[in-house]
């Protein structure tokens, strides 16, 4: 009954499918037995040739009153198709998807190529069937030197505003390989208060570790991000000699890394005793029999699960991690007491027969 048409009717009292005249009291039949039938047309009608002053009233009535009808904003045929036509690549909504999908990449170190996967393109295509998500090359060329001039830009503005700066490096070397890399990561906190860890540079250093070739990549490295000296709070290092005399020679706050000296003190003080050793090579014999042989790593989990223990494997250790290999004697540990548990066992079974 939302219809201007109400302001001159109203439902009669005795029966619903009439409508009353307000101005003449006739009865005017609503249009059907049933509500779901019921429709103004009559009452119209009635005002248009009985009451010529009121159906005027109800036409400007009818003109201020808002359309609620989904048929009067339909669109048309041609807005209908270009609604389904993919995306331009100058649009804002396929710069922004393309611009998330790049930030992902880098975010989540997945490979380039994902954005020409099956699933990857299957799962684009749901979200928002008018994306059509360009190839590897494009994000190659066009999106990742802009994203990185982003990020970069954005990172001189945090150095620039820091006070003061703590730097940690290494050098990696591949076994698989002829190839080192330098490392250097600052670590500040801005003037809110929050904490930043940054991978500044991780460049390709070939040829002779000397000291003097250190001094030279940290001045370079330091130099091209506009870093100066007196924003160095610290360096922290490993404690091989060449780092330690590149620190003392560029007169830079250099300090030893607490886990790495703490490997070597390890190391030094226990992992070279010869009982230690010989301990730590039977351990390492063991780990390794199961780690190369998938049958006996079967019925070791096949034990466990008789016994009604938790699934646990074997860890081998690292030579340069000591907290490693105090981890494969735990885990051997682990197993030596579970064998123990399962003789146990079969005794006391023996013995009850």
């Amino acid at each position: 009954m939302s219809s201007p048409i109400w302001s001159f009717f109203k439902v009669s009292d005795k029966d619903v499918k009439l409508a009353v005249c307000n101005v003449c009291r006739d009865k005017i039949p609503r249009g059907g037995s049933k509500q779901r039938h019921f429709n103004t047309t009559n009452m119209i009608r009635h005002l248009r040739t009985r009451h010529t002053t009121e159906y005027a009233e109800y036409e400007k009535l009818n003109q201020l009153k808002p359309t609620t009808s989904p048929f009067l904003n339909q669109p048309t045929v041609s807005d209908a198709f270009k609604r389904r036509e993919p995306y331009s690549r100058d649009s804002t909504r396929w710069k922004d998807i393309t611009f998330r999908i790049m930030e992902f990449i880098c975010l989540d170190e997945q490979p380039l190529s994902v954005v020409e996967d099956k699933g990857f393109r299957r799962l684009l295509s749901c979200l928002d069937p008018r994306y059509d998500p360009p190839g590897r090359k494009y994000l190659t060329d066009v999106c990742l030197p802009t994203l990185y001039q982003t990020v970069n830009t954005n990172i001189d503005r945090l150095l620039k505003d820091s006070v003061y700066i703590s730097f940690t490096s290494d050098i990696w070397s591949a076994d698989a390989c002829p190839m080192s890399l330098l490392s250097l990561t600052a670590h500040f906190i801005d003037s809110n208060f929050e904490r930043h860890n940054i991978v500044l540079h991780c460049q390709d250093f070939t040829g002779s570790h000397s000291a003097e070739k250190l001094v030279n990549a940290f001045s370079g490295m330091f130099q091209s991000r506009g870093i100066q000296r007196e924003k160095i709070h610290a360096i922290l290092t490993d404690n091989a000699k060449n780092m330690q005399k590149a620190m003392r020679d560029a007169d830079f706050p250099g300090l030893p890394c607490v886990a790495h000296t703490l490997q070597l003190a390890v190391h030094e003080g226990v992992l070279s005793q010869r009982s230690i050793l010989d301990i730590t090579a039977s351990g390492r014999r063991i780990v390794g029999h199961f780690k190369h042989s998938p049958l006996a790593y079967t019925r070791l989990e096949n034990v466990q699960k008789q016994l009604g223990q938790p699934i646990k494997k074997l860890r081998q250790d690292v030579s340069t991690r000591w907290n490693s290999t105090l981890y494969m004697f735990q885990s051997v540990l682990e197993q030596k007491s579970l064998q123990n548990t399962n003789r146990h066992a079969r005794s006391q079974f023996t013995s009850g027969n």
